[in-house]
């Protein structure tokens, strides 16, 4: 076989590969540049009730907002525990960070006291209705929840980081990335 067909042979077995193989979310589905849905959810500090308002936490500085398919699942507690660890590197650069879920709704006071060491607001969002204004959602089990993404948002509503990842191991560096970004940008 002559290089042309040979390379021409290996292109369209990759092209069929592609096309075979499950792609995971590398993106989220609101872009960078794109405008923050304002929301308002019932949520847990320390295992403490409160209300979540995005409008009035961006009064205070950039956020950043993840989305995590089901408190105490693998994934999810890692996760919490990563953004545990940089929650006060967040502070320092002006920042708050916040976890959705529109898994077990039920369990997340008991999520923010445990797997987020009483470091950051976890909120609930019954139904996934927030998730789907960010276009974050999935399917487990038939029922949709939030899918794993991460969003930076500055004080002015605009998107500055859109990252989806099944893979929690990501998330806290790309977020850091930004709000260091944003923070050297704004200083």
């Amino acid at each position: 076989m002559n290089r042309t067909k040979k390379l021409l042979c290996s292109v369209t077995a990759a092209a069929v590969m592609s096309l075979a193989m499950p792609t995971l979310n590398a993106y989220a589905a609101l872009p960078v540049g794109a405008q923050a849905p304002d929301f308002k959810l019932q949520g847990a500090l320390a295992g403490k009730p409160l209300t979540f308002s995005l409008q009035q936490a961006l009064a205070k500085g950039p956020v950043v907002l993840y989305f995590f398919p089901v408190a105490f699942s693998k994934g999810c507690t890692i996760e919490a525990h990563d953004f545990a660890e940089a929650t006060d590197g967040f502070k320092k650069l002006g920042a708050s960070v916040v976890g959705v879920t529109a898994g077990n709704t039920e369990q997340i006071g008991e999520f923010s006291k445990l797997e987020c060491r009483d470091k950051f607001t976890v909120a609930a969002d019954p139904g996934a209705k927030v998730a789907s204004e960010y276009q974050t959602t999935m399917q487990i089990k038939g029922k949709t929840v939030s899918d794993r993404t991460s969003y930076v948002i500055a004080p002015d509503g605009k998107i500055l980081l859109s990252f989806t990842d099944r893979n929690p191991d990501t998330h806290i560096q790309k977020a850091m990335d930004a709000v260091k970004q944003y923070s050297a940008s704004h200083s």
